[in-house]
């Protein structure tokens, strides 16, 4: 792992990139959205299990790979739905190691290498001669109180981790970790799609699990906004600052109260039609953004993804196996209804992510720039990487300024490539801004400043967590 990987080769914005780099290592790591299991914190004596379980079982991105590469999800261990067969995770390790190759200059690639130098201090290269002694030596360090869960939050220096739940969650996880004597800051975010999406094929099971933890009887859709109410009040006792959202599309349809009772009937009649689903989910968005502007929770939307495109695998395996694809999104039209109500709403805050890189300049730039609710993510799942952050910096921040985009967040299940990922984004930042600084755009001070920014600061202020780090 060279020290100036990421850096620029031309030899001034290289070296002031490097300092700008040194002078962000030391910053904790905020990680305001993400998919970490919550259980890993809650029992102290958790630990990740082996190399598998930790770097391949819950990584869509690894999986993905993999599979289009033409290596079963059978041979990856996964198991199916309607049986499972256990593979020795040796085997399947040696199988990683052998392909490994397949990552070679790909975001998983970078993440993978740099957790298992940086977290692990493997110094060989993986491939299949060295998979079997790397096996060892995770499997030993995995067994090691220095490399458990807890141990390994402290060392990441991580200020803040939010994970994502269900809104029927009961959170008992969280509930553990805020009763134990353990210091790391670990909070919920308030997951609402399969409380909304009609059609997702666990929405009345979900509804059932909201009216026992919100102790509400659900008969009708006043009922439902008050248990989902409940629940964010609920959710934001154990620190929670944001929910979040995905949809297919941003569009936004406010429907009367009579309306929207009538769809939600039909839906607990399991009578709801694929246009009762849509214009269901285009409504929520609006009482979702009226209640983030009465409580605070910032309200964060992520916009185009084609959820499961392969149907025979998903109903193999199951969701998050590295099946979901992009969409292209139209934004100024269809979200106008919402920032019209709420847009100019000094109390809501709303982040939006999308991987349709065509709106960055047209759209996205222009409505951040303007609406003062709005914010826009960092480049998200399939743009997190070298090339995309670059393009995000160089699209976006000449439309909206630095100051309405919210830094960066890892959107990880893989809890040891959180380092990894935020330190990739540090060190483009420093060469991004290095840049800035050597065509005269910016001088030393305000160079220094925009690293401190994009490392924490920006989502610091974008979540609300100004009192939690200073």
């Amino acid at each position: 792992m060279h020290t100036d990987r990421f850096f620029s080769p031309e030899p001034n914005i290289r070296k002031f990139a490097r300092e700008l780099y040194q002078a962000s290592r030391k910053l904790p790591i905020i990680s305001p959205h993400g998919h970490v299991d919550p259980s890993l914190f809650s029992d102290p004596a958790a630990t990740f299990g082996n190399p598998v379980d930790l770097f391949i079982t819950p990584d869509h991105y690894v999986i993905r790979t993999l599979y289009a590469n033409g290596i079963s999800l059978q041979a990856l261990g996964l198991p199916l739905f309607e049986h499972t067969n256990p593979i020795d995770p040796r085997q399947v390790w040696k199988l990683f190691g052998s392909n490994f190759h397949l990552f070679r200059a790909t975001p998983s690639g970078l993440w993978l290498s740099t957790s298992l130098h940086d977290v692990f201090g493997i110094q060989q290269k993986l491939n299949d001669e060295t998979a079997d002694s790397i096996y060892d030596d995770l499997q030993e360090k995995l067994n090691s109180p220095e490399f458990t869960p807890r141990a390994l939050f402290k060392k990441f220096n991580i200020e803040l981790l939010a994970t994502t739940d269900s809104g029927a969650d009961p959170l008992l996880h969280h509930q553990a970790i805020r009763s134990s004597e353990w210091s790391g800051n670990i909070v919920p975010t308030f997951r609402f799609d399969s409380l909304v999406h009609l059609n997702h094929p666990s929405w009345r099971s979900q509804i059932d699990d909201l009216a026992i933890v919100s102790k509400i009887d659900i008969i009708n859709f006043s009922k439902y906004l008050q248990a989902l109410q409940t629940r964010r009040d609920f959710f934001r006792s154990l620190g929670a600052t944001a929910s979040d959202f995905s949809a297919l599309s941003a569009y936004v349809e406010e429907c009367s109260t009579s309306q929207v009772d009538e769809i939600f009937q039909r839906a607990l009649k399991n009578q709801c039609t694929p246009q009762d689903a849509e214009r269901f989910t285009a409504h929520m968005l609006m009482e979702m953004a009226r209640m983030s502007s009465e409580d605070g929770m910032v309200m964060q939307f992520h916009v185009g993804i084609f959820r499961n495109h392969n149907q025979p695998l998903y109903q193999q395996f199951g969701p998050d196996i590295g099946g979901d694809i992009p969409l292209a999104v139209e934004f100024t039209r269809n979200l106008r209804p919402l920032l019209q109500k709420f847009g100019n709403h000094l109390n809501f805050k709303l982040i939006l992510f999308t991987l349709d890189e065509s709106t960055y300049t047209r759209e996205l730039a222009p409505l951040a720039g303007h609406y003062p609710a709005l914010k826009l993510g960092p480049p998200w799942w399939f743009n997190d990487s070298l090339n995309g952050i670059t393009r995000y910096l160089d699209l976006v921040i000449e439309g909206a300024g630095l100051y309405k985009t919210s830094g960066f967040n890892d959107d990880t299940r893989g809890f040891c490539s959180i380092p990894a990922r935020h330190d990739l984004w540090r060190r483009l930042s420093a060469n991004w801004i290095a840049g800035l600084f050597f065509r005269h755009i910016i001088d030393e001070k305000d160079a220094h400043q925009m690293m401190y920014d994009l490392s924490i600061g920006l989502t610091r202020r974008a979540y609300h967590l100004e009192d939690q780090g200073g």
